[in-house]
C-alpha cells in the first residue's frame, strides 16, 4: 500500500500538482557554499562573486517536489551563537562542510555536534553534504566523516531506515558548483519530510 501510494505523489510530482513543504535551516562553517546552494537550487546559477552571509536570510524556492523555506543563517563563529533562535518548526537540516578546508574540520565538527545535540532538532533529518569534491586536493568520504565525526549514519535507503525510529542522518559528498550529487542529497531528503495535501496553500 505505501508503494502505490508513494507511486501516486511521485506522478504528482511529475506535473508539477504536488509539492512538500519544508522549513529547512542552511548551516555550516562561513565559506562553506550555503548562499552558493540556495543560488543553484532557485535560478540554476552560480555566483561567484557571492559576498559571505553576515545575517540571517531566508529564500522561498522549488526544487523537484520540494517547496523550501529555506533559511541561511550565515556561519561566521558570532553568527553561529544565534542560530538556536530559529529552531522552531524546522522539518530538515542541511549541515554544509568544505572538503578542502582540513584545518577547520574540528571546528565543523563542533558546529555540527552542537546542533545534533539540541532538543528541537531532536527528531529532525540532518543532510550533511562534503562540498567541493570537483577540487582535487578534496577530502574522500573516509577522510571527511573521521574529520567531522560522522563515521554511522542511516543510509541512503530511505525507504530501509524510516521505521526505526533513529534520527536521519547521512552524508553526501557534493560540488554545489559543478552542481555534482545534488539530486540525490535532495531525495535523501525528500523521503523523510512529511507529505502535504495536493492543493494545500504553500506559503
Amino acid at each position: 500500500m505505501e508503494y502505490v501510494t508513494t507511486w501516486f505523489y511521485d506522478v504528482l510530482s511529475f506535473f508539477g500538482l504536488y509539492y512538500k513543504d519544508a522549513k529547512v535551516l542552511f548551516l555550516g562553517l562561513d565559506g562553506a557554499g550555503k548562499t552558493t546552494l540556495l543560488k543553484v537550487l532557485k535560478n540554476g546559477k552560480v555566483d561567484k562573486m557571492a559576498e559571505p552571509t553576515t545575517h540571517a536570510g531566508k529564500e522561498e524556492l522549488v526544487y523537484g517536489s520540494l517547496k523550501i523555506e529555506a533559511h541561511d543563517l550565515g556561519g561566521h563563529a558570532g553568527v553561529r551563537r544565534g542560530w538556536k533562535e530559529f529552531f522552531f518548526d524546522v522539518d530538515g537540516v542541511i549541515f554544509i562542510v568544505d572538503s578542502v578546508d582540513r584545518d577547520r574540520f574540528p571546528e565543523a565538527k563542533a558546529a555540527l555536534d552542537g546542533l545534533l545535540g539540541s532538543e528541537r532538532l531532536a527528531s529532525v533529518p540532518f543532510l550533511v553534504l562534503g562540498n567541493k569534491i570537483d577540487v582535487p586536493s578534496s577530502a574522500g568520504d573516509a577522510e571527511l566523516r573521521a574529520g567531522i565525526g560522522l563515521m554511522e549514519t542511516t543510509g541512503t535507503d530511505p525507504e530501509a531506515t524510516k521505521s526505526t525510529g533513529v534520527r536521519p542522518i547521512e552524508l553526501f559528498l557534493v560540488s554545489i558548483t559543478k552542481k555534482t550529487n545534488i539530486k540525490p542529497a535532495f531525495d535523501w531528503l525528500s523521503a523523510y519530510l512529511k507529505r502535504q495535501v495536493p492543493g494545500a496553500s504553500h506559503f
